[in-house]
């Protein structure tokens, strides 16, 4: 077995897969890269977490042989403030393309990543343990466990793109350690709009739907005490909550599927050495507001494969650090500053009416609702 290797990514979710699948287009040897992830596929691919994929990430995976999947187009996406009014509508028409995003599944994303990948030669190590790293001045060891036992490998460089995505809590850890909470659900309605997405600022933070398959992926961001209450409802009481914070724009919501909670937190502190980079949630775990969390991160694995495949270590890796700070800024800007601004104050005060009527101005004004809607949909690459 092969235990020397030019890349070793450890982390075989999207973002270490397209970083691998890319490295090969861009020329480097299959044989000379090694995925390490430490859950097996199986436990990846039925992963069915709803993710809504940018169209610019839509382009990523199709230069990876990973496009088409089973997704929902979303045509518009509409912005507004509970309880205010103002809002704002991005159009895919606007832009000329097809859609602005899609909403699919995580495990169906890792599947086709992973096919390409496999297809592709390259080499992954699953299940299996990074138990320890060293980094030498001609190389990095990494120690691993699998069930075979205690192993090593040798990499040129280690690429960490694994960590910074929350599991399921109980919901008396949430409370205990975090600030804000995610819950999560499958929601159907009576007047579904096609291919409309939704995000709907509420005082404790935005409550986004995505539409998939019959109705919405919901994602409500909550205060724990508020998540605690919800978690504990029965489905009519569940809904009729949901009713009251969202509205009646979609009819009236009918049916939930069951509910999970996440803990949300902000982590932008990329970490890098001469042979170790951190990309993707490894490097900033995002606010799911606008749900730019997983675009950012196939972003940085497209433009770390191409700097590696051009430039020497540690050249390649120190433009990398470079090339991606305006689009990780601007990225953790827009959504960790939307979530704290909208939720800063309860409703009926006087900033959330003027949050409200800004969105009405951004929706006016089309120069600045092409900066965002650029930034949404393709980032800087």
């Amino acid at each position: 077995m092969a235990t020397d290797f030019d890349i070793a990514i450890c982390g075989a979710g999207p973002v270490g897969l397209t970083l691998a699948v890319h490295l090969v287009k861009h020329g480097v040897a299959a044989a000379r890269i090694v995925l390490i992830d430490a859950k097996t596929l199986q436990q990846t691919v039925h992963d069915p977490r709803s993710i809504a994929l940018s169209y610019g990430s839509r382009q990523i995976l199709e230069r990876a042989d990973a496009w088409p999947i089973a997704a929902t187009a979303i045509e518009q996406i509409h912005v507004s403030r509970r309880a205010h009014f103002g809002r704002a509508l991005i159009d895919c028409a606007e832009y000329r393309l097809p859609a602005l995003g899609y909403v699919t599944r995580y495990g169906a994303i890792v599947a086709a990543l992973h096919a390409s990948a496999e297809q592709g030669g390259i080499r992954m190590l699953r299940p299996a343990h990074l138990s320890a790293l060293s980094e030498q001045d001609d190389g990095v060891t990494l120690q691993l466990e699998d069930a075979d036992g205690t192993h090593s490998v040798r990499a040129q460089l280690v690429a960490q793109a694994e960590g910074g995505v929350f599991s399921e809590q109980t919901v008396k850890s949430l409370h205990r350690d975090y600030d804000q909470v995610g819950l999560i659900a499958h929601i159907t309605c009576s007047a579904p709009i096609a291919q409309r997405a939704f995000e709907r600022f509420t005082a404790e933070g935005p409550l986004a739907l995505l539409p998939q398959d019959d109705g919405y992926a919901l994602v409500w961001c909550c205060r724990p005490a508020s998540a605690e209450m919800l978690l504990q409802l029965d489905d009519t009481a569940f809904l009729a909550a949901l009713q009251q914070a969202f509205g009646n724009r979609l009819g009236t919501f009918r049916s939930s599927s069951m509910r999970l909670a996440y803990p949300l937190g902000l982590n932008a502190q990329p970490a890098q050495t001469p042979r170790t980079v951190t990309i993707g949630n490894a490097a900033q775990t995002l606010h799911p507001v606008a749900g730019q969390g997983l675009n950012l991160g196939l972003r940085d694995a497209a433009v770390l494969a191409r700097l590696l495949s051009k430039q020497p270590l540690p050249i390649g890796l120190a433009e990398f650090q470079s090339s991606r700070q305006a689009d990780r800024r601007t990225t953790i800007r827009l959504t960790d500053t939307l979530a704290r601004i909208f939720a800063s104050s309860a409703d009926g005060t006087q900033s959330q009416t003027l949050l409200g009527i800004s969105l009405g101005l951004v929706d006016a004004c089309k120069p600045v609702k092409r900066l965002l809607a650029q930034q949404m949909l393709f980032g800087r690459r």
